[in-house]
């Protein structure tokens, strides 16, 4: 079970990082939503383990994009919207963003495959 979890975990993220070099954002949903049609998980797993893994790619590559430019770019984003400032704050929104669409789209897979399944 757990190997499934880490199986499904590494080849979200690396549909996602495949998929974002030609689609826009949401790219990370059709990943989730494909990995989980392929690989089945149980209960709470079909939302936490998609959620983890796009939340974990965001937060990285928000982190590694903002520290290049010493996070000028996010602290003026987090003035505008009520972060007092904050670009870790930022950042850790931006991974739960990512990470909440991405859980959606991983339960919706899950339900196509038990529709086509049943029949």
């Amino acid at each position: 079970m757990m190997k499934r979890n880490i199986l499904h975990f590494i080849a979200t993220i690396v549909f996602a990082l495949i998929l974002s070099m030609f689609l826009p954002w949401w790219s990370v949903m059709v990943a989730a939503f494909i990995t989980s049609l392929f690989f089945s998980l149980k209960r709470s797993a079909v939302f936490f383990i998609p959620f983890l893994a796009i939340a974990l790619l965001w937060i990285v590559h928000s982190f590694w994009l903002s520290n290049t430019n010493n996070f000028i770019l996010a602290n003026k984003i987090a003035i505008l919207l009520p972060l007092n400032g904050n670009p870790y704050l930022l950042i850790s929104l931006t991974g739960f963003i990512g990470g909440l669409a991405a859980g959606v789209a991983a339960i919706f897979g899950k339900q196509c495959s038990v529709l086509v399944k049943k029949d």
